[in-house]
């Protein structure tokens, strides 16, 4: 009874580990598995090629050390020294040649991949160009070719390069589309990086900030629509209509003289908070609060949502800059107003 409690406590630290890494298999959206885009499924194409040599070499070692085990046991009785074998030059050339072989076969495709990934396209006339800023925490999505500044949700269209250009304002962030493709850095100090992904199927994916940056960054979330050509010019024109404000005369000047000296709708506004714009439209409010445009289980109505967030931002999302819309002077009842102009203003495309 004692050994095989011994043998169960060796086993817990086993199970826990196992436990702990099955953990982060809850989300079949954030999973690197299911591919969606030829830079995905190059990766996981290496993914599985590594696994496999890993799985090869583990049986032969593991089937060779059993033969030995077996074969070379000691027997009831047997007191002598068994028979020294040292220095064998076939086995030595071997156990050498064959693992300099499978990292052969691995670093080929692998270091293919990594260059072919990482060819900047920016300048190639036909990919679509998105200037990503990570803030905390939240993601700016800048699209220059047809002046358009949006928020947390990136639209793009299937089928064509999607160049992205990457920077930070604060800290360093990590951009990540898991369909899609591999993660990248907004690093500091100006520094640019640059990042080609590709949807082939029309979806909406979900992406992450994937590096530690204050403390909201599990929040830090945003959507990428791929749809088609004619859906994204349709989006691009809606966004670029003229801003609508709030139909009572004194409330929309109270958010255009406070909201709107840092978030932007339509044509008014600032750029230094995220954009306005067809926020009724998206699937989220601050990223987490699921809208029940979304079908997600546990979404709300737009217009709660953004009561949630515009009563208590740092309840929501803490550390953000927001600011409290109380302590700019709005009544609960001009929040309530709102948040129901808000979940109104759509974008029809």
């Amino acid at each position: 009874m004692m050994k095989r409690w011994q043998a169960v406590k060796r086993l817990l630290p086993l199970l826990a580990m196992f436990a702990l890494v099955l953990s982060g298999c809850g989300r079949e959206d954030l999973s690197v598995l299911r591919p969606q885009g030829p830079v995905a499924q190059g990766q996981l194409d290496l993914i599985k090629l590594s696994i496999s040599i890993m799985v090869v070499v583990m049986v032969v070692v593991f089937a060779i050390a059993a033969y030995v085990l077996v074969k070379f046991r000691r027997k009831k009785g047997q007191d002598e020294v068994p028979e020294q074998v040292e220095g064998n030059f076939k086995l030595e050339v071997i156990w050498t040649a064959i693992p300099l072989l499978l990292v052969l076969i691995l670093a080929v495709p692998t270091i293919q991949k990594v260059f072919a990934y990482d060819q900047i396209d920016w300048n190639d006339p036909e990919a679509v160009k998105v200037e990503v800023t990570g803030h905390q925490f939240w993601w700016e999505f800048y699209y220059p070719d047809h002046d358009i500044r949006t928020a947390q949700e990136l639209v793009i269209p299937v089928g064509k390069k999607i160049a992205f250009q990457l920077k930070t304002n604060d800290v360093l962030h990590s951009f990540w589309v898991p369909s899609l493709g591999g993660k990248r850095d907004t690093n500091t100090e100006g520094t640019v990086n640059y990042l080609t992904l590709i949807a082939d199927n029309e979806n909406t994916y979900i992406g992450k900030c994937a590096e530690l940056c204050g403390a909201s960054h599990a929040y830090m979330e945003f959507r990428v629509k791929a749809v088609d050509d004619a859906t994204f010019d349709a989006w691009v024109n809606a966004f670029k209509q003229p801003a609508v404000l709030p139909a009572d005369t004194e409330l929309a000047e109270k958010f255009r003289t406070n909201c709107l000296s840092c978030h932007a709708v339509g044509d008014q506004g600032g750029p230094i908070g995220p954009s306005l714009t067809g926020i009724g439209s998206r699937e989220t409010i601050a990223s987490i609060l699921l809208n029940d445009i979304s079908g997600a289980e546990g979404s709300k109505p737009v217009k709660d949502n953004l009561v949630e967030w515009l009563m208590d931002p740092q309840a929501v999302k803490p550390g953000n800059t927001m600011p409290d819309p109380k302590d700019l002077g709005f009544s609960d009842e001009e929040i309530e107003q709102i948040a129901e102009y808000l979940a109104n203003y759509k974008l029809d495309y």
